[in-house]
């Protein structure tokens, strides 16, 4: 009896966990995507997240959402980064009216390099500044005017220094020839204005990290210093590479680029719009940061939330810009998924005390990616995500704590808490050549949603199963002792 009483008590203090299906009562018009992905090897400045649903889309999502650059060892820089809109950086110089076939009426002066012709150019002069481009596209199109007119113009200054120099000797046209002339002007050359057609020359470009197109690149003594990302314009050009000079150049060698903005302010400048147009670009100029990349694949890791629509749809983070054309067989979509789950967050004195109620697991169904790694190892692939979106409902535990404590812990007593497990896959997508890959994350919501509940005996149940035990009890002791008085009275007899 006392075994039976005791067992009896132990199941009335405890519970069980019931499960219960039903449609989905959700009337919310969104739900939280939370999300902490690490790109392996795209660059924050093309890194961008586009949500579509049946709703509609939103392409660029930068609302909620963070940007820190990872070098190539995979350490997160301390600043965080933005995006250049296409408003930021103008593209091309509007003042330069002639077409690219004027320029080169005359000749061209930003040289067509090969690997070798590169290397000879790269020996030969300080500075070289080299135009990657593709011959389809059309931001590459647009520049070509702009960087003829840049080449010319250093020619120009230069043969205004050469000229300088023989006055100063007091030679006059009559006292060299033609070809000490032209050697002078090289000699006095600011910079080297180059351009190689990455069509032709793919396998140099591949070698030099040209991911997008125009890709404009300086070097020094034949070293890589680094991507120009400023404004397109032949003014801002020379301020760039007048910077450039007075970084690299030694203080004892005398500067080539004081000529280049006087020319170039002849060139550009004709109007009183024009100069207003240099003034307001030279306005803007400290907002963009010619920084160096010393590794030549950095990453990115987003991180942040989207409020989507409750329909079916879909997020992908790819390679873009508006500002170049990016190379499809060159960009790398492989990722990390450090954080990918649905709805509102819990804290972790939440997860830790207020998911008792819940079966064993059911906080890693909730985000499945996690710690999830996704390497693509050829070009033209990417890995597209499958997610089956649960509504679940479950009771939170309760807290005896006191109202300073749950305040704190921002615990709040409430009948149901809810959450969103999710049923995932993963396949590697293959893509024609001439699309840039993107890390797609498709969801679909079940229409079916998960309820856990808690379930105690009744008190009922409990005195009625006491008194049955109890009853039950008796019974035996009085047909034990029945069978003790029967079986005794026929010995007497």
């Amino acid at each position: 009896m006392a075994t039976l009483f005791f067992l009896e008590t132990k199941a009335f203090f405890s519970k069980s966990l019931s499960t219960s299906l039903a449609l989905d009562s959700n009337e919310d018009s969104n739900i939280r995507v939370n999300f902490n992905i690490t790109m392996m090897d795209l660059k924050c400045e093309f890194a961008t997240i586009d949500v579509v649903s049946v709703l509609g889309t939103q392409q660029n999502v930068t609302q909620h959402v963070q940007k820190y650059p990872i070098d190539a060892s995979g350490v997160k820089q301390r600043f965080q980064h933005r995006n250049l809109k296409q408003h930021d950086v103008e593209l091309f110089d509007s003042t330069i009216e002639e077409t690219i076939e004027e320029l080169h009426a005359d000749g061209e002066d930003a040289v067509s390099l090969d690997e070798n012709t590169l290397n000879i150019a790269l020996e030969r002069n300080k500075f070289v500044f080299v135009d990657f481009y593709a011959n389809w596209c059309s931001h590459c199109r647009d520049l070509a005017p702009t960087w003829e007119t840049l080449a010319e113009i250093m020619y120009e200054a230069a043969e205004y220094r050469a000229d300088n120099h023989f006055e100063s000797k007091g030679l006059s046209e009559h006292d060299y020839t033609a070809e000490e002339y032209a050697e002078a002007v090289k000699v006095e050359l600011p910079v080297f204005i180059g351009k190689i057609d990455c069509v032709d020359h793919h396998d140099l470009c591949i070698r030099k990290n040209i991911r997008a197109y125009p890709t404009l690149k300086f070097f020094v003594d034949g070293e890589e210093k680094g991507d120009y990302r400023g404004h397109r314009t032949v003014m801002e050009f020379s301020h760039f590479l007048a910077e450039m000079e007075d970084k690299f150049r030694g203080e004892d060698e005398a500067k080539k680029t004081e000529e280049v903005k006087e020319v170039a302010t002849d060139r550009t400048i004709r109007n009183e719009s024009h100069e207003e147009y240099a003034r307001a670009l030279s306005a803007t100029r400290h907002k963009i940061q010619h920084t160096w990349v010393d590794e030549d694949h950095p990453g990115c890791q987003l991180s942040g939330f989207l409020l989507v629509d409750r329909a079916p749809g879909n997020f992908h983070i790819q390679a873009q810009s508006k500002t170049t054309e990016l190379a499809a067989h060159l960009t790398n979509v492989s990722h990390i998924i450090n954080h990918l789950s649905f709805g509102k967050p819990f804290s972790s004195y939440f997860i830790k005390n207020g998911m008792k109620n819940t079966p064993p697991g059911f906080l890693e169904s909730t985000r499945p990616f996690d710690g999830n790694v996704y390497v693509t190892h050829n070009e033209h692939e990417a890995h597209h995500h499958y997610l089956k979106v649960i509504t679940t409902d479950f009771e939170p535990e309760k807290t005896k704590k006191s109202p300073a404590r749950k305040k704190k812990y921002l615990l709040k007593e409430q009948d149901h808490q809810r959450a969103y497990q999710v049923l995932q896959s993963s396949q590697l997508s293959l893509y024609r050549s001439d699309i840039v890959p993107e890390a797609k994350f498709t969801y679909d919501l079940s229409p079916i949603a998960v309820s856990y509940t808690v379930k105690y005996r009744h008190w009922y149940d409990y005195f009625t199963s006491v008194m049955a035990i109890i009853g039950g009890t008796f019974t035996v002791v009085g047909m034990f002792e029945s069978s003790l008085y029967a079986v005794s009275s026929k010995k007497r007899r």
